[in-house]
């Protein structure tokens, strides 16, 4: 049913499970065990010997698979990795995503669509999921360097992957996997042809990492800059009307991406649906 809330089981009611341990962080964890314990029963180095068993226990935490609640509804949008949004701008979509392909599936064209950005820290969950549901079209590997992930021209030059998505309704939507300072290594879950669902995993980044998700035209996104997510950003596609006025204090991982979007280099605001627009000093008029 629409709006029905349900975890990746498919039941109704979800709670809190330990989570699992991705196979792929597995080995690195227990080649850090191996090691701190040959370090503190042979070897007897106490010194160095505790802080590799802690490492290996962060390693572990790194892996971490937890079990998502994910919104059930056709129209909705559902954020692709944990993490703070770090960025929400109008861009073009990357270059490998912009055209068809032979068969005549359209891609994300090159008029400017809503970027989202996701900074995963390494404290967060890095697995990644798909946003929405429907058939992956297109997995494009790029190489590149290996620059702080925050920043906006990672989106051009760091290592990167591509996956495109078409959904039911026949619209693509993209998302971008950005390996980062620590990252090395961004591991795919998924081919061209599959068919997913929303929230299900499509891959993985090591150590550190962002992903940017562009948003279809005419979709209304529901965060602001600094926002943390840990479940979800919901979007919805935009009416004939246009987007609906957002709220005054949404609920947090809700927050609706309105007029007034705080300007953190001037620490004044700037409008996210006008026409553009230097930064202000307060609120937009219209929101």
């Amino acid at each position: 049913m629409s709006g029905e809330i349900r975890d990746n089981r498919g039941r109704g009611n979800a709670e809190w499970e330990w989570p699992a341990i991705h196979p792929e962080g597995r080995k690195f964890g227990l080649i850090a065990a191996g090691i701190a314990l040959v370090l503190l029963l042979l070897l007897d180095w106490e010194i160095v010997g505790w802080p590799m068993l802690f490492l290996s226990l962060g390693v572990f935490a790194f892996f971490r698979d937890p079990e998502r609640v994910v919104p059930q509804g056709g129209d909705l949008i559902v954020s692709p990795a944990d993490g703070m949004v770090s960025l929400i701008s109008q861009v073009l979509p990357p270059r490998e995503l912009q055209a068809g392909d032979a068969e005549g599936r359209p891609g994300l064209g090159t008029e400017p669509v809503t970027r989202i950005s996701i900074f995963m820290s390494v404290f967060d969950v890095h697995i990644n999921r798909a946003p929405v549901g429907g058939t992956v079209r297109r997995v494009v590997y790029v190489p590149g360097r290996f620059l702080n992930a925050d920043l906006d021209k990672a989106s051009e030059e760091n290592e990167r992957q591509h996956v495109l998505i078409e959904r039911p309704d026949g619209r693509p939507l993209g998302l971008t996997q950005i390996a980062g300072l620590v990252a090395r290594r961004i591991v795919p879950f998924v081919k061209p042809g599959d068919i997913v669902a929303a929230g299900q995993r499509i891959g993985l980044i090591r150590f550190g990492s962002r992903v940017d998700v562009y948003l279809p035209q005419g979709t209304d996104s529901r965060v602001l800059l600094g926002t943390r997510i840990a479940r979800s950003i919901p979007a919805r596609p935009g009416s004939a009307r246009g987007p609906a006025k957002p709220s005054r204090s949404p609920p947090t991982g809700t927050a609706t991406r309105g007029h007034s979007i705080p300007d953190r280099s001037t620490g004044g605001w700037r409008c996210g649906r006008c026409s553009p627009m230097p930064s202000l000093p307060q609120r937009c008029a219209r929101g």
